[in-house]
């Protein structure tokens, strides 16, 4: 009998924790680790909403750089950390979705070492070509490409980078198997495409905007269900006439798994007036990245978004046989 009652006073205290950790929490600097090196796509949008979360949780987000393996490395600090808030994550899909299949020994699951909190922003997949390419649309590229897939190279960022992968599903949908150039970062094979010595590459509009604005290479598509609003003028890869290559990539926060419901809450709640700041939707934009809808906003959009990315990455990177030693 008496230890019947110690397991129902377990059972009780266990329900009292979460309101107690919503009524105190935060109690101190929230640390926010972001899994790359300070300067990219996700530490500044990272930076972005830390500064404007601050001001709503009454303490002081802090941006913590933990790069190393393709963001797991700071992935799996995070999933290792004390679930009460006051460790969390700025995932990339990248890291999120695409590792379980590039990584057999991961240290941690996706989808069970952690909380989904809110997508932060996203950005749609760009595919441009070298300005030595003949063609001016998707159409005559691909026509291009099909009869010259022996002698035309096809950068990216990294073998299971965003790039890589999206630009496989891209090969996939053409049917061809170009030599693939893998660089150390967007950046040196982005400068590979200005100098003509690789033919195409796919990336975050994030990243390639100026060099289109530029002139410097030739846009082709967006592969993403809308057009970006900082490149209006660049059709959809549906609107050219090819479907099911679409790529919108995210940045998300995550909490430690059993992170109490009411400080997922109220970190969701932080999230989501930091993105509704004007001044971080004006950078949002300029970075070519978005807002998500009121639709994607909640901790559950961001669950069934990501194990659905999880899903079609996972099958993309298997069928190709893509693995990272």
């Amino acid at each position: 009998m008496i230890s019947k009652r110690l397991a129902l006073g377990a059972v009780l205290a266990a329900f009292a924790v979460a309101p107690a950790a919503a009524q105190t929490f935060p109690q101190r600097p929230i640390t926010m680790v972001v899994p790359f090196a300070a300067g990219g796509p996700t530490d500044i949008v990272a930076r972005l909403v830390a500064e404007r979360m601050s001001a709503t949780l009454g303490q002081q987000v802090v941006v913590e750089n933990v790069a190393g393996a393709a963001g797991t490395t700071g992935a799996a600090r995070v999933a290792r950390a004390e679930a009460d808030g006051h460790t969390i994550l700025m995932g990339p899909m990248s890291t999120m979705s695409f590792s379980p299949a590039l990584y057999p020994n991961l240290a941690f699951n996706v989808l069970t070492d952690f909380e989904p909190v809110g997508i932060a922003a996203s950005a749609p997949i760009m595919l441009v070509a070298s300005k030595n390419l003949p063609g001016k649309t998707l159409a005559e590229f691909s026509a291009h490409l099909k009869a010259n897939a022996a002698t035309i190279n096809n950068g990216n960022a990294g073998v299971g980078s965003t790039s890589h992968l999206a630009c496989t599903l891209l090969n996939n949908r053409i049917g061809v198997s170009p030599t693939l150039v893998p660089y150390r970062g967007t950046g040196p094979a982005l400068q590979d495409l200005v100098a003509g010595n690789v033919g195409y590459m796919c990336d975050q509009v994030t990243s390639l905007m100026g060099q289109v604005q530029a002139g410097a290479v030739t846009p082709l598509a967006v592969l993403a269900p809308t057009r970006s609003p900082v490149l209006p003028n660049v059709p959809t890869a549906t609107e050219a006439g090819m479907q099911g290559v679409d790529m919108v990539v995210w940045n998300a926060v995550f909490a430690p798994k059993g992170t109490p419901a009411p400080v997922i809450a109220a970190l969701n709640t932080a999230l989501r007036k930091a993105i509704d700041d004007p001044t971080a939707r004006e950078r949002f934009l300029q970075l070519g990245a978005e807002a998500p809808t009121e639709a994607q906003r909640s901790p559950e959009a961001l669950r069934a978004i990501h194990a659905a990315d999880v899903q079609k990455w996972g099958d993309v990177i298997r069928g190709a046989n893509i693995r990272v030693q």
